[in-house]
């Protein structure tokens, strides 16, 4: 600017710009005078300073001061009290920087992330409960699932008229029998349902020596497990859009769980089943799987261009909300 200001009287404004590339508009913009914003008038309608000032202590009464402005101003009316409008109440406290929520409430607490580590079969259970259609609209059958997180088995199932802290109370009860589960040996994982978080069932755990934990308020990836076996149910060729009646919905989760639990191919553990997993013959597997790839590398180790070829194993943990690299490995 400086520049062009000196080179204007002897080449002109608009050459110095050109020469100096700087817009024309800019250089006439910086050099036209500030203007100073005239005072406003305040109106004649505009309250006094000492009634905001009676405004603002009524609103800072101590039975006015957890409310809202609306309620402030209808609970004067009743009283037969004026002193101005609700939206001048909101200036007043806007110009104070008390406009934030006024009304008491209650703060929840923040929810700990849910971090749980299974490194073998029956140490952390996921369990959900999920609506199948029944035969009219709005009717519905209720599944209750347990699963494995480590080797991704369905340990208990069960299919009801309703949700109800009872019978998960009594589906997890048989289910940690049937598996001959020890005090302090597992922990139990769901998301803040009304049967999850029932009375019932939390004493049963705390009897069972069971720890449970929950997912945070409306946080769908705290229970992944549950949800990707849901979806794997609802996504067979075989499932029907509706069920006609509570018989049928059995009917087919007894021929889709032992499928899923003995034949299904689960991307998480190597492509294996879950039963392999859960019942420790995973070393089996692998040796059947790694003979056939050596028998395979013998015969045309040409097709095998780095290395023979070795099968994929299941991972040796499984986390829900793993905790960041450097806080697992302490660097």
């Amino acid at each position: 600017m400086a520049s062009v200001l000196q080179l204007a009287p002897v080449s002109g404004a608009a050459r110095a710009c050109r020469v100096l590339a700087m817009p024309r508009s800019t250089f006439y913009r910086r050099r036209r005078p500030r203007l100073v914003p005239a005072q406003r008038p305040s109106p004649a309608r505009a309250l006094s300073s000492s009634e905001q000032r009676t405004v603002r202590d009524v609103l800072h009464a101590e039975r006015f001061v957890d409310r809202a402005v609306a309620q402030v101003y209808a609970m004067l009316l009743d009283e037969g009290t004026y002193v101005c409008s609700p939206r001048t109440m909101y200036r007043l406290l806007a110009a104070a920087g008390e406009t934030r929520e006024r009304r008491r409430q209650l703060i929840h607490p923040p929810y700990q992330k849910p971090e749980l580590l299974a490194t073998q079969p029956n140490e952390v259970w996921s369990w959900d409960i999920t609506k199948l259609r029944g035969p009219v609209k709005w009717s519905y059958f209720y599944l209750y699932v347990i699963l494995d997180i480590f080797s991704r088995y369905v340990v208990g199932w069960m299919v009801a008229h309703r949700e109800s802290s009872l019978l998960a109370k009594r589906l997890i009860e048989d289910t940690c029998r049937k598996e001959r589960v020890e005090r302090g040996q597992l922990t139990i994982h769901a998301d803040r349902g009304s049967s999850m978080t029932s009375k019932p069932v939390a004493l049963l755990l705390a009897d069972l020596g069971v720890t449970k934990t929950h997912s945070r308020p409306h946080v769908s990836d705290d229970n992944p497990f549950s949800e990707s076996q849901f979806k794997t149910l609802k996504y067979r060729p075989e499932f029907p859009g509706r069920f006609g009646s509570i018989e049928d919905a059995r009917a087919f989760c007894r021929n889709f769980f032992p499928w899923y639990n003995t034949e299904h191919r689960h991307s998480g553990i190597a492509m294996m089943p879950p039963e392999i997993v859960h019942r420790g013959r995973t070393a089996e597997c692998l040796a059947v799987r790694q003979a056939t790839l050596r028998q395979a590398y013998a015969a045309h180790p040409e097709r095998f261009v780095h290395k023979a070829p070795k099968p994929a194993t299941p991972p040796s943990k499984t986390w829900i909300n793993p905790p960041p690299r450097s806080a697992e490995t302490g660097q």
